[in-house]
C-alpha cells in the first residue's frame, strides 16, 4: 500500500527539516576538519566546544527562520517604532512594519550571540576556555564578527529567497554556490579581523591575556582560521537555504492515480487560494503552475486546465490576474504624486520629502516581482496554447483572453509610466499606419508625468521596472504571434476592441490607449 500523498502545507516544514540535517552534516566536516590544525583540546573541553558550535548554527538557523521570506518585506523606520507604543493596536501595514523591523532587531542579537559561541568553539585554545576573563573576551570579538555578518546579511538583503531561472538539480545547484561561498567567507574573515582587532584596542589588559610578539601574531593567525571556518559554515548554510527553498515543489498526484484521473489540478487550486498571501508555499504554486503552463514535460496537467466546463480554466486564471491587477492598481496609485499641473511644478521640485516618499511608495509596489513575472508568463503561455489545446474554447467563451489582454497592458502601461514613458495617444488627426486614427488625449492635469524620469534617475526602482516591462512586453507578444491572424482579421472588421479588450474602465489607461498599444504590438513596433 502506498503512502498517503505529502500535505502541500507540509512541505515547508520537509524543507527546513532537509535544510537543518545537511546544514549539521556539512558543518560537522568543515569544524572537524579545522579542529585538527587549530588547536589539541582535551576530550570535555572538545565536546563542550563541539556543542557550543553546533548550538550557534541552530540559533543563526533560527535566526534565517524569523527573517527568510520570498519577497522583500519592509520594516518601521526609527520614527514609526517612536510612535508604535502610543497607537496600540497596531493595524494594518504599520503593524507588519513593525513586526518586521522587531524581527530584524532579534536576527542582529541571535548574531551576535551565535559569533560568541562560534568563535569560543573555533577560536579558543584549552587555556582560553578554562579563564573566564580570555574567554569573555574571545567571546566579545567573536560577537563582532556576528554583528559584522548580520549587518552585511541585512545590508545587502540576502534574507530574500531567489529563485532561479533554470531548475538544477539539488546536488548540482549547491556545488555551484561552492566557489562564492567561499570568496564570501574569506572576505567576512578579513572584515571581521579587522573590527575585532579595532575591538581589542578598547578591551582591558586582562581579557586579552600576556602574551609575546609571536603568541599574539600567531593568535591572530588561529582567529582568522577559525572565523573563516565558522564563516564557511554561515555561507554554506545560507546558500543551502537557497537552494532547497527555491527548488521546485510539484502540486499535483500521482500520474496515473485516482486523483490524477478525476481532478489533477485540485491541490494546486487549493493552494493558490487558501494559502497565505505572499508565502513561500504560494511562491511554489506559483512557480509550479508557470512551469506546467510553460513546458511540455506535463501536458495532462495542462490539458486538465482546459476541462469542459471552463471553471479550472477561470481560477486558474483569476489567481494569476490578481498579482498583476494589484500592480497596476499600486503603481497608479502611486503615480499620483507625479501628477502635477506646470503651474504647481515649482513647489513640487522645492518639497523633495514627498517624491522621496512616492518613490519608496513605487519601489515597495515591486516586492512582488518575482511572483508578477511568474503570473505574466503563466497566463501568456496558457492563453497563446488555448489557440491549439483548449478543444472546448472555454478560454474564449469565459472572456479569459480579453481579460488577460487587457490586465497585460494595463500594467505595461503602467510600468511604462513609471519608467517615464509617454502612455497618452497621439494628437487627434493622427493617422498611423494601415490609417489607424489614434484617440485624443487629454491635456488638462496630469500631462507631467514624464518629469518622474529624471525623479528617479539613478534609483534601484528602475532595474525591477525594465525587467518587468521586458517581461510583460514578451507576454503580450507571445499571445499576439499565437493570435496574430485572428486580431488582424478582427482589426480589419473594427471589432478588436470588443473582442479583445474587457469591458469597463482599465486598471490604468484608457481604452483607446490600450487599443493603440494593442495595434503597435500587431505590428511588432512595440518597444
Amino acid at each position: 500500500m502506498s503512502p498517503p500523498p505529502l500535505s502541500p502545507r507540509d512541505v515547508v516544514k520537509r524543507r527546513w527539516l532537509g535544510f537543518l540535517i545537511w546544514e549539521s552534516i556539512a558543518s560537522t566536516a568543515l569544524y572537524l576538519l579545522s579542529s585538527l590544525f587549530l588547536s589539541r583540546r582535551p576530550f570535555p573541553l572538545s565536546l563542550l566546544s563541539f556543542l557550543s558550535f553546533h548550538l550557534s548554527l541552530l540559533l543563526l538557523s533560527l535566526s534565517f527562520f524569523i527573517l527568510a521570506s520570498p519577497r522583500p518585506e519592509p520594516s518601521a523606520s526609527l520614527a514609526e517604532l517612536a510612535k508604535a507604543p502610543f497607537f496600540a493596536p497596531l493595524r494594518g501595514e504599520l503593524r507588519r512594519r513593525v513586526r518586521r523591523a522587531l524581527d530584524v532587531a532579534l536576527f542582529a542579537s541571535l548574531c551576535c550571540v551565535s559569533g560568541f559561541l562560534a568563535a569560543a568553539a573555533a577560536c579558543g585554545d584549552a587555556d582560553e576556555l578554562v579563564d573566564a576573563r580570555r574567554l569573555l573576551g574571545l567571546g566579545l570579538r567573536g560577537s563582532v564578527f556576528g554583528l559584522v555578518f548580520g549587518i552585511q546579511y541585512l545590508y545587502r538583503k540576502r534574507w530574500v529567497l531567489r529563485f532561479p531561472i533554470i531548475q538544477r538539480p539539488l546536488f548540482y545547484s549547491f556545488k555551484m554556490g561552492l566557489p562564492s561561498s567561499i570568496k564570501r567567507a574569506v572576505k567576512l574573515s578579513i572584515r571581521a579581523l579587522f573590527c575585532s582587532f579595532i575591538l581589542m584596542l578598547f578591551l582591558p589588559k586582562e581579557f586579552k591575556g600576556k602574551r609575546t610578539i609571536g603568541r599574539h601574531i600567531i593568535q591572530q593567525i588561529k582567529f582568522f582560521i577559525g572565523t573563516f571556518t565558522v564563516s564557511l559554515c554561515w555561507e554554506i548554510s545560507h546558500h543551502l537555504l537557497q537552494v532547497v527553498h527555491t527548488r521546485r515543489c510539484i502540486f499535483a498526484p500521482l500520474q496515473g492515480s485516482a486523483a490524477a484521473e478525476t481532478n489533477p489540478s485540485k491541490i494546486l487550486l487549493e493552494t493558490l487560494e487558501q494559502s497565505s498571501p505572499r508565502s513561500l508555499l504560494q511562491y511554489l504554486a506559483y512557480l509550479d503552475l508557470c512551469m506546467v503552463s510553460e513546458s511540455n514535460l506535463e501536458r495532462w496537467r495542462r490539458a486538465a486546465f482546459f476541462e469542459e466546463t471552463g471553471e479550472t480554466y477561470r481560477r486558474v486564471v483569476n489567481a494569476c490576474l490578481r498579482p498583476l491587477e494589484q500592480l497596476a492598481s499600486k503603481l497608479a496609485e502611486g503615480l499620483e504624486g507625479f501628477y502635477v499641473d506646470k503651474a504647481d511644478f515649482l513647489s513640487q521640485q522645492l518639497n523633495p520629502p514627498l517624491d522621496i516618499h512616492v518613490q519608496s511608495r513605487l519601489f515597495e509596489t515591486f516586492n512582488d516581482f518575482q511572483l508578477s513575472t511568474w503570473c505574466a508568463r503563466t497566463l501568456a503561455a496558457l492563453t497563446a496554447r488555448s489557440h491549439w489545446e483548449d478543444c472546448y474554447g472555454v478560454a474564449q467563451l469565459t472572456g479569459s483572453n480579453a481579460d488577460v489582454v487587457s490586465t497585460l497592458l494595463s500594467s505595461l502601461l503602467a510600468v511604462e509610466a513609471c519608467l517615464g514613458k509617454k502612455t497618452n495617444p497621439q494628437p487627434a488627426g493622427f493617422l498611423g499606419p494601415a490609417s489607424i486614427r489614434w484617440a485624443t488625449a487629454g491635456t488638462g492635469r496630469k500631462e507631467s508625468i514624464t518629469a518622474i524620469a529624471s525623479k528617479t534617475r539613478g534609483f534601484a526602482l528602475q532595474g525591477n521596472a525594465y525587467a518587468m516591462a521586458d517581461v510583460l512586453r514578451t507576454s503580450i507578444y507571445q499571445v499576439v504571434s499565437a493570435f496574430h491572424a485572428d486580431m488582424q482579421a478582427n482589426l480589419k472588421a473594427s471589432v478588436l476592441e470588443k473582442n479583445w479588450i474587457s469591458e469597463g474602465k482599465p486598471l490604468f489607461g484608457t481604452r483607446p490607449v490600450l487599443v493603440q498599444k494593442l495595434c503597435l504590438f500587431l505590428q511588432y513596433n512595440a518597444v
